[in-house]
């Protein structure tokens, strides 16, 4: 069963590779003999739109501009999304609580290698070319596909899990307190 686990992130990546080519139908013709039924999201936009790499960059406060996330697909299309590929391929049986969180550690492991021995990368990559930022997207991809679907599988609505979390973040590290230190919220003192 371990030596699996490999098997199915290349299989996967595979698959995420296959999403960005861009002969890829989205009106429901067959590609290289199979229906593309996955080619739209929800909403009707079509999968090969959302699959371009732009970064989203909005004006902050005094100027600087903030990277922000497109509104699509939403974490629930992404966990439909995994969850027809998956239920297609039969592989449900393979991905279990414990087969995914070894996988998703493997994909993080993959995101470290990409940061290795580049000592501090500062903020937006200045320097990496457009392969690695591709290489980057795809190896972060794997990670939130494996979270998302390893929180479906415990049963984990992960959007409202994020905002308990972050409302214990702001109980536990008041901004007041905590301005410009890294200090863990135990060594606060009050």
């Amino acid at each position: 069963m371990v030596l699996l686990v490999p098997r199915l992130q290349l299989l996967y990546r595979s698959y995420l590779t296959s999403l960005t080519i861009p002969k890829m139908a989205t009106n429901g013709d067959a590609v290289n003999g199979h229906k593309d039924d996955l080619s739209t999201l929800s909403n009707g936009v079509a999968l090969t739109d959302r699959l371009r790499v732009r970064p989203t960059l909005t004006n902050g406060a005094g100027g600087d501009e903030k990277f922000t996330f497109s509104k699509e697909p939403t974490l629930e299309e992404v966990r439909r999304l995994q969850a027809e590929f998956t239920d297609e391929r039969d592989w449900n049986q393979f991905h279990q609580p414990r087969n995914l969180l070894l996988a998703l550690v493997g994909e993080v492991g993959e995101v470290s290698e990409l940061f290795q021995w580049r000592g501090e990368v500062a903020e937006g990559l200045p320097g990496w070319t457009d392969s690695e930022r591709e290489h980057l997207g795809q190896e972060l991809s794997d990670v939130l596909i494996y979270l998302v679907e390893l929180a479906e599988k415990c049963h984990v609505d992960l959007p409202q899990a994020v905002l308990r979390k972050m409302a214990l973040n702001r109980l536990k590290y008041p901004a007041s307190k905590v301005q410009g230190s890294s200090k863990k919220y135990t060594e606060y003192k009050d």
